[in-house]
């Protein structure tokens, strides 16, 4: 086993490491090893902070775990979801691997389209589309050859898609059309979901010949849903009543939902009050109003309180629409965090946050509350008058969605297929 199969426990080549490693999973259990600790803290923070990266650091430079406990922290950690019987846990967990997978998986590329010398092992867009069986599916617009059943023509290069060395991605570079790809119709419709908003529907994508044209970033989201759908299949899975690995995991299962009750609102608060903010959210409603990117971990925090005081994905766009957060990336975070199957994601704890950067514990805040959403709760019950948001911005980001979906155009070509 090595540090990719350790990064990225869902690849093939990681399943047979663990085989070829022949680690008995009981008695690694029974023993309370690294990783059945490790597998604890991914599903733990999975289900209530939407990653599985360890609170110590990013695997593997700042974990404390080593490549094995990383590793077979991946089957111990679906045990213990299939152990939890929560259908939203389980779509929540495999949500939370394939988000920290892609962003392993965008840190990979841009080392290497940095080019830059590593210690460590990285995967290229090539080696993730093999993976999926996508490599005959997805061709970069500089090479693409399309043919009338599907994308021909162009090899799958080292570190990218192209027909060879010289006209293949070298970089990230995918020539003088940009950083663009093709993919086979029947892939982009079995991946990406018009729920993801308007801009994933086919009507809305240049189509031709079979294949639907995507940016790198586009591209990217799609795989992270094949991610998702690799880490969801086979959960739960039921193990005998008189499991020994049940036995000694039921303690740890008892703190989880412990955990994940204790973390469960019973409603929205439902009034949007800015003044009353957190400090860790107003920061970064600061900080994204001067233009400035968030990060991942920031983005999803923040987007997480926003859904958790109650606002719509259209008030949350009507919100931010003076910032530098994309309207559809945050109809994209905001439907998926409003989860009506089940809890829906409270934000990551302050400590959580203060690890990331986020949270500063300003005026101590920390003793008040232990994540911002308790805290503006607390807030809002103290406060003599509260004007809401919404109040002054009625009607802001209301649309109406089904005729602007009657009314969207694009290339669509002779399949017309505009039921998507």
């Amino acid at each position: 086993m090595d540090v990719l199969d350790a990064k990225y426990p869902f690849f093939a080549s990681a399943r047979e490491a663990v085989a070829d490693a022949a680690v008995s999973l009981p008695e690694l259990v029974g023993a309370d090893a690294p990783a059945v600790e490790r597998a604890r803290e991914r599903v733990e923070r999975a289900l209530l902070d939407g990653t599985i990266e360890s609170e110590s650091g990013p695997f593997p430079a700042d974990s404390a775990y080593d490549t094995q406990a990383e590793l077979l922290s991946y089957p111990i950690a679906r045990i213990l979801v299939s152990l939890l019987d929560s259908e939203p846990a389980i779509e929540k967990y495999a949500a939370a691997e394939a988000a920290t997978a892609m962003d392993r998986i965008r840190e990979d590329l841009a080392t290497d389209d940095e080019l830059q010398s590593v210690s460590t092992p990285t995967v290229s867009l090539a080696d993730v589309l093999t993976e999926f069986d996508l490599d005959d599916a997805v061709r970069s617009e500089a090479t693409a050859s399309i043919g009338g059943n599907g994308i021909g023509g162009g090899g799958v290069g080292g570190n990218g898609i192209g027909g060879g060395a010289s006209e293949g991605m070298s970089g990230g570079n995918t020539g003088s059309t940009g950083n663009h790809y093709r993919i086979a119709v029947g892939s982009y419709l079995d991946l990406t979901s018009p729920a993801w908003g308007e801009s994933w529907r086919l009507v809305n994508r240049a189509l031709a010949d079979g294949a639907v044209r995507l940016s790198r970033d586009d591209l990217l989201r799609a795989i992270e849903s094949a991610v998702e759908d690799r880490v969801r299949e086979g959960l739960p899975f039921e193990l005998a009543d008189d499991s020994e690995i049940a036995a000694e995991l039921e303690s740890g299962v008892a703190d989880l939902k412990r955990l994940l009750s204790e973390r469960t609102y019973a409603g929205p608060i439902d009034v949007v009050a800015p003044d009353l903010f957190p400090p860790c959210m107003t920061n970064l409603i600061e900080k994204a109003e001067r233009d400035a990117e968030l990060s991942p971990p920031e983005s999803f925090a923040l987007m997480a309180f926003l859904v958790g005081i109650g606002m719509t994905p259209d008030e949350v766009v009507a919100f931010c629409a003076d910032t530098s957060l994309d309207a559809e990336g945050i109809r994209y975070q905001t439907e998926y965090l409003r989860d009506d199957r089940g809890t829906q994601y409270p934000p990551p704890t302050c400590e959580t946050l203060a690890n990331y950067g986020i949270c500063h514990n300003e005026n101590d805040h920390m003793k008040v509350a232990a994540d911002p959403l308790a805290y503006y709760e607390k807030r809002v019950a103290a406060a003599d008058e509260i004007t809401d948001w919404r109040e002054q911005h009625e009607g802001d980001g209301d649309g109406d969605d089904e005729s602007s979906r009657d009314e969207a155009g694009g290339d669509v070509g002779e399949n017309d297929l505009t039921d998507r």
